[in-house]
């Protein structure tokens, strides 16, 4: 088994579409003296992009209610003045009862039950039926990963000072958010009965700051963390002897495995965050995995992952379906979640931006996605950037994962999907189902119109009624 600290193979050719620039790169270009270029980038995207073909399903549709996705919109949980004015994780600035109350809300609207420990018992029952587990709910000492997006503290970037474990500059990036989290911790312990020692939260990339961590830590002090270097209580994720195959076949690379936390575990929860994507045009679930493994997405000697995943063009081959497909990440997760309290565009900005699409007019977005469709809830996900901006989300191949993930047995690209053998052996079936929604006003889906067996988008408050009127 390979280290990520060990010295790399001499690397060669893939056959997927070779990467542009490295994330550094890119970074460097978008904050920094390629700004200009990243602006007629974006426009020119902008102009390549068609405008998506809507109520058109396509895939299989998952969970309880196949295709359903769960949006609950509590402007009143995100109270941050902005920056300046403290920074949004605070508890000031975020209201956690509120949280508390989107995320019970989803999950109940999710299988249809006003009791929110009958809800969780229906998704475990339903993914354990699904991986031909029986008809059987969550069992005491089972363990649970939560997988946030904390591409904000990753490691390379100089946003954390590696020695205290801080912030040293971008303290308001749209990290997945510490309330949400702890949200999700008060639900797995108190009402479904998981162990806090049996509950993993893990990025694999990150530094996990002392600002997020004491946080989470005051409220579970058993819960483990793990994260790229292991200080100060962390734990280091190491790999495990499960591997993860790319389906576009690279020749002589270092193999990749799953971090030991994901092997060990028999539930993983997708906790993603709501962001638009320079190269990829989104950043949603399905990319979120790309912090799942134990080295740098662009890791010398290793797979580039990003080959596929910043291409600009349609039926191409795209890591994401690979990871949403491998049987110890999508294949045991249990929920997929997309915080939206705060969105933003990574990696240009360092702070959350207001909204101007309705219902949000010129306010945080204050949302929550969740479903049981991993291809379903990034749908949606990419039906609100697009809606609210023209420039990164309609870049070109932006929706083509989606696309490939729904019909994964099948795809467009004509990849031949098995992330779990080393030459294609079974392909990966359908993973959920992709369309878009009718319009930004309505946003209903064929499964709210009954015009087909698509999406179904339930919009929510806290409090009130579901409906599929938002």
């Amino acid at each position: 088994m390979r280290s990520p600290t060990d010295p790399p193979p001499k690397r060669t050719s893939c056959t997927c579409a070779r990467s542009r620039a490295s994330r550094r790169e890119l970074l460097k270009q978008a904050m920094g003296i390629g700004a200009t270029i990243g602006l007629s980038r974006s426009r020119t995207a902008a102009a390549q992009m068609q405008e998506p073909e809507r109520l058109k399903p396509i895939g299989e549709a998952q969970g309880v209610h196949p295709g359903r996705v769960v949006w609950v919109h509590d402007p009143r949980a995100a109270n941050w003045r902005g920056p300046g004015n403290g920074h949004w994780y605070e508890p000031a600035c975020t209201d956690q009862e509120r949280v508390d109350r989107m995320v019970e809300r989803a999950v109940g609207e999710l299988c249809s039950e006003t009791s929110a420990a009958r809800a969780w018992n229906r998704l475990f029952r339903h993914l354990n039926a699904t991986r031909g587990r029986g008809d059987r709910g969550y069992k005491t000492g089972e363990k649970v990963v939560i997988k946030p997006n904390w591409v904000g503290m990753i490691f390379r970037e100089g946003a954390v000072d590696p020695e205290s474990y801080t912030f040293i500059q971008r303290p308001d990036y749209m990290n997945t958010s510490p309330q949400m989290i702890i949200a999700l911790l008060r639900q797995l312990t108190a009402t479904v009965g998981v162990r806090e020692a049996d509950i993993t939260i893990c990025d694999t990339l990150a530094y996990i700051v002392h600002e997020y961590y004491n946080i989470l830590h005051a409220g579970f002090p058993n819960v483990p963390f793990v994260d790229y270097a292991g200080k100060f209580g962390r734990t280091r994720a190491q790999p495990s002897s499960i591997p993860v195959y790319w389906s576009c076949r690279p020749k002589d690379q270092a193999p990749d495995f799953l971090p030991v936390c994901f092997a060990e575990a028999e539930y993983v929860i997708n906790l993603a965050s709501l962001k638009a994507h320079t190269r990829t045009g989104v950043t949603l679930c399905g990319k979120n995995h790309f912090g799942s493994l134990v080295r740098w997405p662009v890791q010398s000697g290793y797979y580039d992952m990003h080959r596929g995943s910043f291409s600009e063009s349609t039926r191409a081959y795209r890591e994401q379906v690979d990871l949403m497909g491998h049987t110890h990440l999508g294949g045991k997760t249990v929920l997929h979640l997309i915080d939206g309290l705060y969105s933003g565009k990574h990696p240009i900005d360092p702070a959350p931006r207001r909204w101007k699409s309705q219902p949000f007019n010129g306010r945080w977005t204050a949302s929550l996605l969740a479903s049981q469709d991993p291809v379903a809830i990034d749908s949606v996900g990419f039906d609100f950037l697009w809606t609210e901006w023209t420039d990164y989300p309609r870049r070109n191949g932006t929706d083509d994962y989606l696309h490939e993930a729904a019909l994964a047995g099948n795809p467009p690209s004509g990849t031949f999907y098995d992330p779990h053998h080393p030459a294609p052996v079974q392909r990966l079936a359908s993973l959920g189902v992709h369309e878009h929604w009718n319009n930004a006003q309505e946003k209903k889906y064929s499964g709210n119109l009954g015009t087909g067996k698509g999406i179904e988008l339930l919009a929510v408050s806290p409090e009130g009624a579901a409906s599929t009127q938002a």
